[in-house]
């Protein structure tokens, strides 16, 4: 049965940090608490491997126990999507990321153009062809920020592409969203998810399916009743839960970046602190001032263990 890519990315998606046994290991036990508070939260469905899940700081054997693993919980917990991550430099490499991750039954491949080196339209566009024949459905994931951007014209070309059935843009750009959406409105299966945190009801509003916000990690209440609020038209709530994961988005302003939100997952008993190489783990001063940051916001943030 074909996938319909709009049910695919409807409602919230948390991009899962990746918890870890010791640095750089993944440990699908160590996701426990972290997987059960999720979905007790209200999160639907999970993308593991992204940006805030460190996938390219992972290499490809560190893959498949961790995506079986949490695959597995998470479809006792909620019976929800999971999406695997297969970004990488090039097709070949992306390829064996997605073999990698295949055991554990994702719903859809998520993959961005290729990163490092910039490509031309048409190299995009054969990287995204080159996975056709896996029997997985995939979602384009457009983060400017870390590969090759997708244009208008590349998004048309991926509308076209029966396997691709959906975009996950966090770009931050309201007019190409805009453009994302009504391309995707030429196939009643092409979903739509926004990433970028600070545009996350502005992007409905527009017309996009879902959310996949990295704060939400900590704060999975406000990013679910924010989706709540907006389908019921209750506005006043959709800007308020807006505003609050907005104000959160500083603790990026104490150490950018997954180590932040392992920290406080750590303090809260669900996460352990331990990043990838090279990233290193929040000092204990950094520690301290997240902890001070977010002491107001203390009833917002996922239950502590």
């Amino acid at each position: 049965m074909p996938t319909d890519g709009r049910r695919l990315l409807g409602g919230l998606m948390i991009p899962l940090v990746t918890p870890m046994s010791e640095p750089g290991v993944p440990s699908g036990q160590a996701a426990r608490a972290l997987l059960e508070g999720l979905a007790a939260a209200g999160a639907r469905s999970l993308m593991l491997f992204g940006s805030n899940g460190e996938g390219p700081l992972l290499p490809v054997d560190a893959l498949t126990e961790f995506a079986v693993h949490v695959a597995g919980q998470w479809r006792r917990l909620t019976g929800g999507p999971v999406l695997c991550n297969v970004t990488a430099a090039g097709t070949a490499e992306a390829r064996r990321r997605a073999a990698a991750v295949a055991a554990a039954r994702p719903d859809a491949l998520v993959l961005s153009p290729p990163i490092y080196f910039r490509h031309r339209d048409d190299e995009i566009a054969a990287h995204y062809e080159a996975l056709a024949d896996l029997g997985m459905p995939l979602v384009a994931y457009n983060a400017p920020r870390y590969s090759n951007p997708l244009g208008p014209d590349l998004i048309d070309r991926l509308v076209a592409m029966p396997h691709v059935v959906g975009v996950k843009d966090s770009s931050g750009d309201l007019d190409l969203l805009r453009h994302i959406v009504s391309a995707a409105r030429r196939r009643p299966d092409f979903g739509v998810s926004q990433g970028a945190e600070t545009h996350l009801l502005a992007a409905l509003r527009l017309g996009a399916d879902g959310i996949v916000p990295g704060i939400a990690n900590l704060a999975p209440g406000p990013a679910a009743e924010l989706v709540a609020a907006h389908e019921a038209g209750r506005d006043g709530a959709a800007e308020d839960a807006q505003s609050l994961l907005t104000r959160l988005l500083a603790v990026h302003s104490v150490r950018p970046g997954v180590p932040a939100i392992k920290a406080v997952l750590d303090d809260r008993g669900l996460c352990p602190p331990h990043v990838a190489a090279p990233l290193m783990p929040c000092s204990q001063a950094e520690r301290r001032d997240l902890i001070a940051l977010l002491a107001d916001e203390e009833a917002h943030l996922l239950l502590r263990r």
